[in-house]
């Protein structure tokens, strides 16, 4: 395989985040291109979840921007896969690409700071007394979407979407649909705005992801989530799997792995 190029999107600090229009075509600016109501900002990873979700929102609306969050993560792998998958979004979806605006990458070194995890360490993937694997990196997708939140509030844009899910997960707190409720709620107040929290995965499982992935792009959009997408939590990409690459060991691609066989099984 060749190795993925790096991410070729806008990337910041929280102070100076979304201060450039750079990435935005058709030379437009930043806000005018973003300021409607049928705009939608993605949080968006570079993973599976993500990515259908990505999918998902353009479908639906007629401008998507992204956003994405460089933490220090152990798999940072999937900062180069995000850029990636959005450049195949734009080849292989040219209807998608036309609605595909502006990408961002955020730098947050404050989660490693302060955070002791599998996930922001090189350290083993267990289990802990709570029921929560060592993975598990608290507060993550609170900072994210706050932070998404703030450049919305910016771009005018109110829609913000998530690939997170409580039915096939592991149990991360930060992915339950009633705190994803609580904060838009506080976004809400706290910025005086209409947000809303889109969360098409919530409630289905890994195979319906699989095949929700069918339903909006088709035998091409599998093939990328497969081939361009990363979700492994060791950042391995030498391994190629149907599904796609990854360890096949760590909870992201268990999941991951058990989603697309049940996904075959039940359209054979």
């Amino acid at each position: 395989m060749q190795p993925a190029p790096k991410h070729s999107a806008q990337s910041f600090t929280i102070t100076d985040t979304f201060r450039s229009a750079g990435a935005i075509s058709h030379g437009g600016t930043l806000r005018a291109l973003a300021s409607t109501d049928s705009a939608a900002l993605v949080l968006f990873s570079g993973g599976q979840d993500s990515t259908t979700c990505l999918a998902w929102a353009l479908e639906r609306y007629g401008r998507v921007e992204t956003i994405g969050f460089d933490y220090g993560q152990r798999h940072a792998v999937e900062l180069q896969c995000r850029t990636v998958v959005l450049q195949q979004m734009r080849k292989e979806f040219p209807r998608w690409g036309e609605r595909l605006g502006a990408d961002a990458v955020v730098t947050l070194d404050a989660i490693r700071q302060v955070s002791d995890t599998a996930l922001t360490r090189e350290m083993e993937i267990t289990m802990g007394s709570n029921g929560l694997p060592s993975t598990f990196v608290p507060g993550r997708n609170l900072l994210f979407f706050t932070l998404a939140a703030a450049a919305a509030y910016r771009r005018g844009i109110k829609v913000l979407v998530g690939g997170m899910c409580e039915t096939d997960y592991s149990g991360y707190p930060d992915c339950r649909d009633d705190t994803l409720k609580a904060l838009q709620v506080a976004l809400n107040l706290g910025m005086d705005k209409r947000f809303v929290i889109e969360t098409p995965l919530m409630w289905i499982d890994k195979a319906a992801t699989w095949n929700m992935a069918e339903d909006l792009g088709g035998a091409a959009l599998v093939r990328l989530v497969s081939e361009h997408t990363h979700s492994c939590y060791k950042g391995e990409r030498s391994h190629r799997h149907e599904w796609g690459y990854g360890c096949n060991d760590c909870p992201a691609c268990e999941l991951r792995s058990n989603g697309y066989h049940r996904y075959i099984s039940r359209k054979e």
